[in-house]
């Protein structure tokens, strides 16, 4: 979430920022301004009144204890009317600021400069290409066939047991889903992340803390009773670790990861884009988040996106980078990288990942702060990224290495695996 005073002395930054994203409703800026205004002069309204009636219980206090107490009563009398206009003020304080709370969260973050306009996937910058398309059999089949035919995802179980995009991993479909788990694991802890294991289902706190509610709760899965959501990544409750606490400057970055399923609704999604593994309402993914300094925040953006890129150069992937948009990032973040593969059965790119720096959106709302050698308190930056997804990385190792004799396994997974053939 911005911060307020962000908002109300860098008015035509944020309006140039909400254009690049083509955010409709840049009014609520002035209206922001404006409840912040009245806000901060009842807030000084209110200081003054209980300076005095701090003043007038003082004096009262002294007049008591040297006998004057017809003095002291009328005293009282006075400020009887003091209090009231002190409680009065309290509501508009607090009706003003419950105003400004349910306007500042439905204003996005602000994009980094460096964010192109737009509004649609097609405006997003393409700033890396690597490796070539692969050179597929004239026989060549998309993974939904492929999966089919080595029995090694079950899709119309999984809608059996569930309902469509709980697809069930077999054989060797669930140890490939495995070794790709271990691969992404150790690769992160051998970069300096921690391995954390957190839980799967998150309250409103976390939801908020991360910006995924109030503005993705359509997308989430809701358990009702206890009022708790599946989590839609790890880094809701990875970034959640972190909420309500202050850091030393020292301690920065940290830097964590964490394999978790991940749950997601996909409401609205149909068509063919969407088949077989290419969205799912449950999948597994390995996440890598870090909390820096606000100045490193951008160096620490460009080293992510190298590391995830690395990943997919082990694996063997033709995969290219883009820099979103405005109009196409996620609602809290300034700057974001997707990597997409190719999928060469489909002729078409799948995303596997998204690098993003929140900058001081998240920390804003979870109150994540750290302290420099001054003793100053300060927002933390908070970055996340895929490091990977599993869903389209498995549809593109199949698609992309399909032969006669089966599906070869990338060199680099075969000792995760135990097999270097899906036959």
């Amino acid at each position: 979430m911005l911060q307020v005073n962000y908002i109300r002395e860098n008015r035509e930054k944020v309006l140039e920022g909400l254009s690049r994203r083509n955010f409709k409703q840049p009014e609520l800026v002035d209206e922001i301004i404006k409840i912040d205004e009245e806000r901060r002069n009842t807030q000084t309204s209110l200081d003054q009144l209980s300076a005095v009636a701090n003043a007038s219980a003082k004096q009262i206090g002294e007049l008591m204890r040297n006998g004057k107490k017809e003095e002291a009563e009328v005293l009282k009398s006075e400020t009887t009317a003091n209090k009231e206009n002190i409680k009065n003020l309290s509501d508009v304080l607090a009706t003003a600021e419950e105003k400004l709370y349910q306007l500042i969260v439905q204003l996005p973050n602000i994009p980094y400069h460096l964010v192109p306009a737009g509004s649609t996937a097609e405006e997003n910058e393409v700033v890396y290409v690597h490796g070539e398309p692969a050179v597929l059999p004239e026989n060549a089949m998309p993974h939904w066939e492929l999966t089919a035919k080595y029995d090694i995802i079950d899709f119309e179980l999984g809608t059996k047991i569930t309902g469509a995009g709980f697809p069930v991993y077999k054989g060797k479909g669930a140890r490939l889903q495995r070794a790709l788990i271990n691969f992404f694991l150790d690769h992160a802890t051998a970069e300096g992340y921690k391995e954390m294991q957190v839980p799967h289902l998150v309250n409103e706190a976390s939801g908020f803390g991360t910006g995924q509610l109030p503005d993705k709760e359509g997308q989430m899965y809701h358990a009702g009773v206890d009022n708790l959501y599946l989590i839609p990544t790890a880094e809701v409750p990875v970034t959640n670790l972190y909420r309500d606490v202050i850091l030393k400057e020292e301690e920065l970055p940290v830097k964590n990861t964490a394999y978790t399923p991940c749950f997601r609704r996909e409401a609205g999604s149909y068509g063919a884009h969407v088949r077989g593994l290419n969205r799912l309402h449950q999948f597994d993914k390995v996440e890598v988040v870090q909390v820096v300094h606000p100045e490193k925040s951008y160096e620490v953006l460009e080293q992510m996106s190298v590391y995830v890129q690395s990943l997919l150069q082990e694996l063997g992937l033709h995969y290219r980078v883009l820099r979103l948009c405005g109009g196409d990032m996620g609602f809290t973040s300034a700057m974001t990288y997707d990597m997409e593969v190719w999928s060469a059965a489909q002729q078409r790119w799948l995303e596997v990942s998204s690098v993003s720096n929140f900058e001081t959106y998240q920390s804003n709302r979870l109150k994540l702060r750290f302290k420099g050698a001054t003793g100053k308190t300060q927002l933390a930056h908070t970055l996340n990224g895929s490091a990977l997804a599993l869903p389209r990385i498995v549809a593109s190792i199949l698609e992309n290495n399909q032969t006669e004799k089966g599906i070869k396994i990338p060199e680099a997974l075969v000792k995760y695996t135990g097999f270097e053939y899906i036959e």
